[in-house]
């Protein structure tokens, strides 16, 4: 494959990146097709599936490239944690040497399936689509600084229906120590490794959807690690200056109370009756980054409060720590509350900068997806899956690791990767015939062939059109 106006420098990155990442497949047969994928993943083209892909790749002998990327992809037993620490070892230093790493991100994003036998598949909260439908959902680990980030960990989530269903999760090839796992707790395994292998620290940040679990929020602070967490408005806090009562003193003999006990006056509230509690001024305007239409700037308040989840069946209150509360001007009530564990000293600024970050998960997960290919692997297995998730994960390093070095030399996702031509007649299985042609519909019931009222056989003839015309797209690619 050539190169794009003879810039053989990054050419040369590239070679010697993904020479460093297939060291950590384990057989010196998997490095050719693993340079293979993680060139096909940053090629300019629509579809990165491994069948468009080995057409791309090698237009000559699509059938035998084809053949090797799929095993490599869904059978070769490297492991993923292997590749995913080369990755981090080609990229971070570039990271640290940015600005350093300031926030560990945890999150998950789905991909919408049209069947129920893919990995995991189950009708399930997809923040994609916004709404209840089937899909997979994978939980994600990235550090992140304000100029890029980069996804360490990667776990898909298998919902209790297939974590306890022999059948199906041997049909996927789901390995026996995998178990049903909460998305909170999948997350906390890939923090614990994280910081068991000894990655420069961050804050912690999360959506609600983690940052409600008290649970989740006592094991970060358990592993001394900094949050700033999402929570919903209904969370319940004491207010400041106010804490449960202590246990209620011994009667007598006997040993003595040691829970904490809430009474009249003495009772939490929710976050958000807190934050319509703030007179006008504790709402400041804060400035934190530069958006695509502009400065992006909001009103925050913030003030030290004490959880108070189940503090009854507790010896002691919880510590003390930062509500954080957003309340944009034009809105009927305020829309976001975190809670964080940053030191007391803190600036709002500072905080709100900090917390915010937390969209640099959405950045990933926008050019892993429209970029690099994540969400086109077609396969149904657990092993599939990941691998696939991995090598994508790799192609996206080396675009960070460049964008971070080369900034003008990186501004498109293939900045040496040609498009090469597909083989002649190629056409990927299950894609529609571009030459097909509209037959009249017969009913097979009556003497003589049904014709569609006018409107409704336009309507098909339009339908017809524009399938036709996605699918000459497709071979002409």
């Amino acid at each position: 494959m050539g190169v794009v106006d003879g810039d053989r420098g990054i050419e040369a990155r590239f070679g010697g990146y993904v020479e460093a990442l297939s060291v950590a497949l384990g057989h010196a047969d998997r490095r050719e097709p693993f340079c293979d994928y993680v060139r096909g993943l940053l090629l300019p083209i629509e579809r990165k599936s491994v069948e468009p892909l080995a057409a791309h790749i090698e237009p000559g002998r699509t059938s035998a490239r084809h053949q090797s990327l799929l095993h490599l992809v869904g059978v070769s037993p490297w492991r993923d944690e292997a590749v995913l620490e080369a990755v981090r070892g080609q990229v971070l230093p570039a990271l640290e040497a940015a600005g350093g790493i300031e926030a560990w991100i945890v999150d998950d994003t789905s991909f919408a399936k049209k069947g129920v036998h893919s990995v995991g598949v189950a009708r399930q909260y997809s923040g994609q689509l916004g709404k209840q439908d089937n899909c997979q959902v994978a939980v994600s680990l990235s550090v992140a600084s304000e100029q890029a980030s980069l996804p360490v960990a990667w776990r898909l989530y298998l919902p209790q229906a297939w974590a306890t269903d022999a059948r199906r999760r041997d049909k996927a090839d789901v390995p026996e120590d995998v178990t049903f796992r909460t998305k909170p707790e999948i997350a906390l395994e890939q923090i614990g490794t994280a910081v068991a292998g000894g990655l420069p620290r961050g804050v912690v940040l999360a959506d609600a959807g983690y940052g409600n679990d008290s649970g989740f929020r006592s094991a970060l602070a358990a592993r001394g690690l900094l949050y700033a967490v999402g929570i919903q408005r209904s969370t319940t806090l004491w207010a400041p200056g106010t804490a449960p009562l202590p246990p209620k003193p011994r009667p007598g003999r006997g040993r003595p109370p040691t829970r904490l006990r809430r009474g009249k006056g003495r009772m939490p509230v929710s976050a958000k009756t807190l934050a319509l509690g703030l007179p006008g001024k504790a709402w400041k305007g804060v400035t934190w980054r530069e958006g695509t239409h502009g400065l992006l700037r909001s009103r925050f308040a913030r003030l030290r409060v004490r959880p108070a989840h189940r503090d009854a069946a507790r010896s002691e209150p919880w510590p003390e720590e930062w509500l954080l509360i957003e309340w944009p001007k034009g809105e009927q009530e305020p829309t976001k509350y975190w809670l964080s564990t940053l030191p007391a000293g803190t600036s709002l600024k500072d905080m709100v900068r900090v917390t915010k970050l937390r969209w640099r998960i959405e950045r990933d997960y926008q050019e892993l997806k429209q970029e690099v290919g994540l969400g086109h692997f077609e396969g149904r297995g657990w092993r599939g899956f990941h691998h696939h998730a991995t090598l994508c994960i790799a192609a996206y390093g080396f675009l960070v690791r460049e964008r971070l070095l080369f900034p003008l030399s990186a501004a498109t996702p293939s900045p040496f990767v040609p498009k090469p031509p597909l083989p002649d007649g190629f056409q990927p299985r299950g894609a529609p015939d571009p030459h097909a042609k509209a037959r009249a519909h017969v009913h097979r019931h009556a003497s003589r062939p049904h014709r569609c009222p006018p409107r409704r056989a336009a309507a098909k003839m339009s339908m017809l059109s524009a399938a036709d015309a996605r699918a000459g797209a497709l071979v002409t690619q």
